[in-house]
C-alpha cells in the first residue's frame, strides 16, 4: 500500500494540465515531464521495447511467460488532468476519514450533503487536496495501478501470463487522447482503460459528444441613436441559450439523459461566440440535439439576418456496439473483480474515455475504475485501498487471462 501511495504522490506532484488552445501533441510540457519519468521508472521495473514517440505517448511490454498463446492484453490511463484548475499537487491530505464534512482550508470542504457516498468511505484511508488545486486522481491513480501491477508481475515470475502492453496517453482531458495513438504497435487483441471512478465500476457504454462552436456578429451604433440599427450579439447569445431546453443541461440530467452545456461564452455588442457540447448515449436522440440546435439558429438567422455562422464537431462515439460482440472482454473484469471481493457496478459512463475511440479503431477497450471520486475539481478524493485494488485486478485480469 505504501509503495504505490508514494508512487502516486510522485505523479500528481507533476502539473499535467492539458491546453485545449494549443495546437501541439501532447498540448502541454508537464505530460512530457511525466512520461519521461514513468519512461525511466518502466526502464527500472524491468518491462521491455519502453518508448515516448514524439507526440508524447509512452508505450512498454512485458512478454508472455506462457508456452501456450493467450489473447494479448493492453491497459491504458491518461497523463493529463482536466485543465479547470492547477494540476500541480504538492500538498495532499492523507487521514484516516471518520465521518462529517472534510475540511480542506478555510473557504472548502467535501460536504456530506453534496457527497453523500462519504458515508460509505468512513474508517478508510483517503487522500484529498489541500483545496487549492486538482488532486489528479484522474488518471494518474490509473497510472498509478498500472505501474504498480507491472513491477509486482516483474518480482513475481510464477504468475503466469500473456503479452502485456501499457500506454499513457497525452490530452486525453481535451478529447484527443487517441488521436496519435499506434494500435498496430500497441498490438494486442483487447485492452481496458483504467480511468477514474469508484470502486467496482466498470464501463463499455458512453455519450456520443460532439462540440459546438457558435459566432454572433452583431451591430454597434451609438445607443443613442441605436433604434431600429443596433444588434447586441450578447442578447441574441442569451435568446439562444434560452431556447435549449432547460431539463436537457447536467446539472438536471443523470444515467442515461443527455444534455447541452454551454461550456464558454465571450463577447460584447458586436461580437459574442459561444461553446457547446452536446451529449447523449442514444445515437438517435443524438442526432435530434444537433438537429434542434441547427433549427434554433435557423431562426434566429432568419430573424436578425444571417449574424450566425456555427461549426459543429463529432468527437466521440457510444462504444457499446464495438464491445457488444466482445463480451468476454466485460465477463473477463466482472470475474476477476468478484474473485478479489469487489462488486462489479456496471453503469454508463457519463462522459467519454480514450477506449471509446479506440474501440471505433479496432481496439475493443471498456474502461474500469482507478478509484476516484469528484474528478476535475479542488473537492477530488481517493480512498488508498481502492487505488490498490485497481492495481490488483489489473493483476488477476492477465492471471484469469492465462488460464
Amino acid at each position: 500500500m505504501e509503495k504505490i501511495v508514494e508512487r502516486f504522490q510522485r505523479y500528481i506532484a507533476i502539473d499535467t494540465r492539458s491546453d485545449e488552445q494549443s495546437n501541439t501533441c501532447p498540448s502541454t510540457p508537464g505530460q512530457l515531464e511525466l512520461g519521461a519519468l514513468l519512461v525511466k521508472e518502466l526502464h527500472q521495473i524491468g518491462l521491455y521495447e519502453v518508448r515516448q514517440d514524439k507526440n508524447g505517448y509512452v508505450y512498454a511490454v512485458l512478454p508472455s511467460n506462457l508456452e501456450k498463446k493467450v489473447p494479448a492484453i493492453g491497459f491504458i490511463a491518461h497523463l493529463d488532468t482536466s485543465p479547470d484548475l492547477d494540476g500541480k499537487c504538492v500538498n495532499p491530505k492523507i487521514f484516516t476519514y471518520q465521518g462529517g464534512d472534510i475540511r480542506l482550508n478555510d473557504q472548502y470542504s467535501i460536504k456530506v450533503q453534496e457527497c453523500p457516498f462519504l458515508k460509505d468511505l468512513e474508517g478508510q484511508e483517503i487522500i484529498t487536496t489541500d483545496g487549492t488545486t486538482l488532486l489528479g486522481a484522474d488518471d494518474k491513480a490509473g497510472v498509478a495501478a498500472i505501474m504498480d501491477a507491472m513491477e509486482y508481475l516483474i518480482n513475481h515470475p510464477e504468475i503466469k501470463h500473456g503479452k502485456i502492453s501499457i500506454a499513457f496517453t497525452p490530452d486525453e482531458e481535451i478529447g484527443r487522447g487517441a488521436d496519435n495513438f499506434d494500435i498496430e504497435g500497441f498490438g494486442v487483441d483487447f485492452a481496458y482503460t483504467v480511468d477514474g471512478g469508484a470502486l467496482g465500476e466498470l464501463e463499455y457504454e458512453n455519450f456520443n459528444a460532439a462540440s459546438v462552436q457558435i459566432d454572433i456578429q452583431g451591430k454597434n451604433v451609438h445607443p443613442g441613436s441605436a433604434k431600429n440599427i443596433m444588434v447586441n450579439s450578447i442578447l441574441v447569445a442569451m435568446e439562444l441559450e434560452s431556447m435549449l431546453p432547460v431539463n436537457e443541461k447536467p446539472e438536471y440530467t443523470q444515467g442515461y439523459e443527455g444534455f447541452y452545456l454551454l461550456t464558454d461564452m465571450k463577447g460584447c455588442i458586436e461580437h459574442t461566440t459561444l461553446k457547446y457540447i452536446i451529449r447523449d448515449h442514444s445515437k438517435e436522440k443524438f442526432q435530434e440535439k444537433k438537429v434542434y440546435l441547427e433549427k434554433v439558429i435557423d431562426y434566429l438567422n432568419d430573424k436578425y439576418g444571417q449574424i450566425i455562422a456555427w461549426e459543429i464537431k463529432d468527437t466521440y462515439y457510444n462504444m457499446k456496439e464495438k464491445i457488444l460482440p466482445h463480451k468476454e472482454i466485460i465477463e473477463l473484469a466482472k470475474q476477476s473483480m468478484k474473485e478479489l471481493g469487489i462488486i462489479p457496478l456496471i453503469r454508463p459512463i457519463r462522459g467519454g474515455t480514450d477506449g471509446a475511440r479506440l474501440s471505433y479503431m479496432g481496439l475493443p477497450c471498456p474502461n474500469f475504475f482507478a478509484g476516484g471520486y469528484n474528478a476535475h475539481g479542488r473537492y477530488e478524493l481517493i480512498p488508498t485501498n481502492s487505488l490498490k485494488l485497481a492495481s490488483q485486478l489489473i493483476v488477476r485480469i492477465v492471471e484469469n487471462n492465462s488460464k
